[in-house]
């Protein structure tokens, strides 16, 4: 039988170790941060559109060229509230890191990607997601066609403002000269295009010619 006097001893540590448990000490910082303001530059925006997508973007870099998915998340069309350009803007998902930063203008045209009802493709010749601006043809896909069709009716509707603001400021040539640099550089996806194409078609001739040295050597 336990002797009460080694309970007596016990039950005090019990409780000790319930205080440690419980303890939670509080140390004061040694420096103080105050709360700063995250500008995200879209303060001087007015939010137009607003919708859940996935983006792609059409890596002609690669060997093959492929699509390659650059993030899902909300895409916007945001209007300056002075200046009154529209922007397209897109961040991934928990990130937020910039997938698409390039201005609207009349000239864009979206297509349907692949026969889809659900995805668009068009050209930029400025895209400022990698903060470096370069010319990109992105694809943009929606949760089902309805969605697909709001965001071309925002987009259409958008282009047509653009158009009439550019032809308010008394620079009527705006919009032909950013039609002139995109068929420009149409011209030179052309040209470059042809030039695989005849150097696939010299290799080919060698590839015969070495063919018949062969022939002609058995012979």
């Amino acid at each position: 039988m336990a002797d009460p006097k080694d309970q007596e001893e016990q039950e005090p540590t019990a409780a000790e170790n319930t205080e440690d448990t419980n303890h939670d000490p509080h140390f004061e910082p040694i420096v103080s941060l105050p709360e700063q303001d995250v500008k995200t530059l879209e303060e001087d925006e007015e939010e137009l559109f607003k919708m859940r997508a996935k983006l792609y973007r059409f890596a002609s870099e690669n060997d093959p060229p492929e699509w390659k998915e650059r993030g899902t998340g909300d895409i916007k069309l945001l209007k300056h509230r002075e200046k009154g350009t529209i922007r397209i803007l897109m961040r991934r998902d928990r990130t937020l890191k910039i997938c698409a930063n390039h201005h609207l203008v009349p000239t864009m045209e979206l297509k349907p990607n692949a026969g889809s009802d659900r995805a668009w493709v068009w050209n930029t010749l400025a895209d400022y997601a990698d903060e470096c601006p370069k010319p990109e043809l992105l694809a943009i896909r929606f949760l089902n066609a309805e969605n697909a069709q709001k965001f071309r009716a925002k987009f259409d509707e958008c282009k047509e403002e653009v158009r009439k603001s550019l032809e308010g400021t008394g620079d009527p040539d705006s919009a032909n000269k950013v039609a002139e640099k995109l068929e420009e550089l149409s011209v030179k996806d052309k040209a470059s295009e042809g030039k695989k194409e005849e150097v696939k078609k010299e290799t080919e001739k060698k590839e015969e010619e070495k063919k018949e040295v062969k022939a002609e050597e058995k012979n």
